[in-house]
């Protein structure tokens, strides 16, 4: 096989679009893909086949970020609520893939799907999609846009649902009764994050105006992140957190060893979150792949020089935060950007996070995990970067999407300023709305007593680590 230049696997990379372009031509069902194949030969046909098992993976791998989540947050918490972090992030995946596909999945793509509400006459487009209860090979066949088995679009856009479910445990861990976490995991996956899909991925609004998010750093992580800062302020400060001037109170976590594992599996299952993206095994699949990693790499450089600097020791857990921060940045412009692009976009993202963190901090919000720094504000500069930094032009639309710095204009990134506003407001408000209801009726703050002892007991029944590993009586853990 000949070799291919770098200029043509670029030229590839910033030619394909992601979930978001739902308009790229593709055969219209399996089937057809497969009849198109074997008139083209077995090539063609194997590569359906490959498209496939290529997103399937790239589904494992995203679902792999949850124990990622759940380590980082566990380990940048007490081990008194260790078992309780567990069973957060093990009930966002369980709920969030039944409440995603009975309701989510059709409000987020209105037009894939004939619902039976809408067969009902209900004009609720999408709910309950007929392959749920219809596994004939038409009920299974692609959604018309890229040839796709339904079964493993969905798997796929499945796990990036329970991803920005599981973001806010972090920011309120040690204090929020599990019936109530459970609530918000149900409202988030089948209603506000689906909305935010529609607005783009689902070929709304935001997709007409032009903004881009190749992989979610608006349309995942800002939606997360704002969910976060959002809960922890409703629900308040652990106990202990504030002095009586108002100054934080270190609470370390119980193990930094757990936190960067679980950083370590989050970077791995971001090479499903961007890769998958592309929807199909092509030449820019690498391509995007590099750039992710370069991403993530200068903002864990960047972060812990950063905390270097502002905080006298090169921070541990601020240098996994800011690896975390620059693959959170790289996300909406992985598919538009230079390599070099990825390596700032990523940096800055890593500076930001040390400063958010101890801003928030001092604005008095407990924020254990610094979510809101990693997800919300490392989301808004990914979207807002692409708008600086993205040197291509969309493959579906014919308005320039170059970015400022490459002689693009205002345009794009005020398209993107939009994005993150309408994102962050729309989440602010909605979230505001379940988190201060879940307050009201007393289903949010775990009681004083139950959150000194810690959460594993008094919400599960038993300790996430036996006696003999936890420290004595009294002690800060």
């Amino acid at each position: 096989m000949d070799s291919i230049p770098i200029i043509s696997l670029a030229n590839s990379l910033l030619t394909h679009a992601g979930p978001a372009s739902l308009a790229q031509a593709g055969p219209a069902s399996i089937a057809e893909a497969y009849d198109r194949a074997q008139a083209t030969g077995a090539g063609a046909m194997n590569m359906v086949v490959l498209d496939n098992i290529f997103v399937f993976v790239s589904a494992v791998l995203v679902f792999l970020m949850q124990p990622g989540f759940a380590l980082v947050e566990a380990g940048l918490t007490r081990a008194k609520n260790a078992g309780n972090i567990m069973m957060k992030n093990l009930m966002d995946v369980c709920l969030g893939v039944l409440v995603f596909g009975l309701v989510g999945w059709g409000i987020a793509y209105p037009g894939d799907f004939n619902g039976v509400f809408a067969s009902a006459g209900l004009g609720v487009s999408g709910l309950f999609g007929n392959w749920l209860v219809d596994i004939s090979p038409e009920a299974l066949a692609s959604d018309g846009f890229y040839p796709l088995a339904t079964p493993v679009d969905f798997l796929f856009q499945a796990a990036f649902a329970a991803a920005a479910a599981t973001i806010v445990s972090g920011a309120v861990a040690g204090r929020t009764k599990f019936v109530g976490y459970a609530a918000y995991s149900v409202v988030i996956t089948a209603l506000i994050y689906p909305v935010v899909v529609s607005w783009k991925w689902g070929g709304g609004w935001l997709d007409g105006l032009g903004y881009i998010d190749f992989a979610g750093s608006g349309v995942v992580h800002l939606v997360g992140g704002v969910s976060a800062l959002v809960g922890a302020i409703v629900i308040g400060p652990r106990i202990g957190k504030f002095g009586p001037d108002g100054k934080p109170v270190a609470l370390p976590g119980h193990s930094v060893p757990l936190a960067i594992v679980g950083t370590f599996l989050l970077f791995v299952g971001w090479f499903g979150f961007n890769p998958g993206s592309q929807l199909q095994a092509d030449l820019a699949v690498p391509l995007i792949a590099v750039l992710t990693a370069f991403a993530g790499a200068s903002g864990g450089v960047a972060a812990m020089f950063t905390s270097w600097i502002v905080m006298h020791k090169p921070d541990v857990s601020m240098a996994g935060n800011g690896l975390l921060a620059g693959l959170v940045a790289i996300c909406a412009g992985v598919a538009d950007v230079s390599p070099l692009g990825a390596i700032v976009i990523g940096a800055i993202g890593g500076v930001l996070v040390v400063l958010v963190v101890l801003a928030v901090e001092r604005q008095g919000v407990d924020d254990p995990v610094g979510a809101f720094a990693v997800h919300g504000v490392g989301g808004a500069w990914g979207v807002l970067a692409t708008g600086l930094f993205a040197t291509t032009t969309p493959v579906n639309g014919a308005t320039s999407s170059a970015g400022l710095l490459y002689g693009g204009g205002f345009g794009l990134f005020f398209d993107q300023l939009i994005g993150v506003l309408a994102i962050a407001a729309f989440v602010a408000a909605t979230s505001g709305v379940l988190f201060l209801g879940l307050r009201r009726v007393g289903m949010l703050r775990a009681d004083a007593d139950h959150e000194i002892a810690g959460l594993d007991v008094s919400e599960h029944g038993s300790p996430g680590y036996g006696p003999e590993m936890l420290a004595s009586p009294g002690s800060r853990v």
